[in-house]
Formats: C-alpha cells, structure tokens, sequence
C-alpha cells in the first residue's frame, strides 16, 4: 500500500503523517506540493500544519499549488484522499469537500484533546468503529470552525456525509463539547462518493496509549484496511 503525503510550505504535520503510516504497515512516503503528478499510489494525504502561512485563509494558496490538480483527478477516479486539520480546510478551498473552516468561536488557537461520536461505521475511513462510538483525538486549530449554508447542510445530512461529531464523554452534542463553534458539532465530513474525507482532529497523534490516545489508529487503520481491500 503506497501512501503520498502531500508536502506544502509550511506542513508540520507530515512527518508524524508518515511514521504514524509507517508504524501501521504502510509504504508511506513524502510527496512535494510542486509535483504534477502523484505517480503510483493507493492513497494520498493532505497533513496538518499552515500551508503558506494561512495567508489570505487556510488551504486558499494551497489549494493552487500543482498537486492538487492530480489530487482531484485522482479523488474523481475514486482514489482515496485524507485531509486532516489544514489539509480538511484545503480540501474544501479546493471544492473536493462542501462547506468552509473559519475561525474558532472564541477566535483563539485551540490545542487539547477532544472527543467525536462516529456517525457512520460503513466508509473506508471508519469501518473499524462502531456507530455511536466515542473516540478521544487532539486538535489543533484556530479555524476549525465548519460552516455551511443550509441547502449543503441538508444534503449531507440526507447522504451520511457527516462521518464525525464533537461530543462529550457519553456521545452527547452539547455546546461545551464543541471546542470551536463547527455547525451542528461537525469534526469530520466525506465527500458522496466517501472516497475523500476530511477531519479536524489529528489520528496521527493518537496512535499508541502513551500519546494520551490509541483511538486515532482506528481512523487511519481503517483506511488501510479499505486499501488493501482493493
């Protein structure tokens, strides 16, 4: 299973991309944003961090740069893609995801864990979990924020797009488990087709129990486990 993980100015999350790959049994490896074409891969990676420093808004640059152009080539032949943190906000930049990631309710910086209920267990990206399951990941964002008007929000509502949402320790919506203000307390939505799939929290930094979390694995095994499948 060869994994690309998508370098851009300023990624930081990347590396842990890889080695959290890498640890599971993938043939994860680095893919610079300047490259046209993705070349043989099962599965690509857009990781966290600040693309172009989130000039103008997160992912509005990235979203140019000339891998995206073979990212949505390969998303519209089925390929899977992954978008965590920033690489979620450059996917809807890039109209691979509906909606938009503005800043956080309370306009700061927000870096804790967190926990999401899993709404959908039958996706390549959660088949490891069960529906209503509670898992604990981290976040890191200052625009985590999901927007959406609500012709989008009722569509994908009505085709199981919302994959994860921020809750409390008994898988309750409350507004004190939503950290940043996300419409609905949307952490994680697919695109139709459930081949592209974008989240605010980082599953790369949950990977063993001493990360403060092992539930990230359930994520990105089940990704793994959807490729091999293939």
């Amino acid at each position: 299973m060869n994994v690309a993980v998508v370098r851009f100015p300023g990624s930081n999350c990347d590396q842990d991309c890889v080695h959290a790959l890498r640890a599971m049994g993938a043939d994860a490896d680095y893919l610079w944003h300047k490259e046209e074409s993705l070349g043989a891969v099962d599965a690509v990676v857009l990781p966290g961090g600040f693309s172009y420093g989130d000039y103008l808004r997160c992912g509005a640059i990235a979203r140019f740069s000339p891998v995206m152009r073979a990212v949505g080539e390969f998303a519209a032949e089925g390929g899977m893609v992954l978008g965590i943190c920033n690489g979620f906000q450059i996917l809807c930049e890039a109209g691979l995801l509906p909606g938009a990631l503005v800043r956080n309710r309370d306009l700061h910086f927000i870096c804790e864990f967190i926990r999401v209920r899993v709404e959908r267990g039958d996706t390549p990206f959660t088949s490891r979990c069960d529906v209503g399951q509670v898992i604990e990941v981290p976040i890191a964002h200052g625009e985590g924020n999901y927007r959406a008007d609500e012709a989008t929000l009722r569509e994908i509502g009505e085709h199981g797009q919302v994959l994860l949402r921020y809750c409390d320790a008994d898988g309750a919506m409350t507004e004190a488990a939503n950290p940043n203000g996300s419409i609905g307390n949307i952490a994680g939505i697919c695109n139709r087709a459930r081949n592209v799939f974008g989240l605010m929290p980082h599953p790369e930094r949950a990977m063993e129990p001493r990360m403060g979390s092992a539930d990230g694995s359930l994520l990105l095994g089940s990704l793994l486990d959807a490729l091999a499948l293939r």
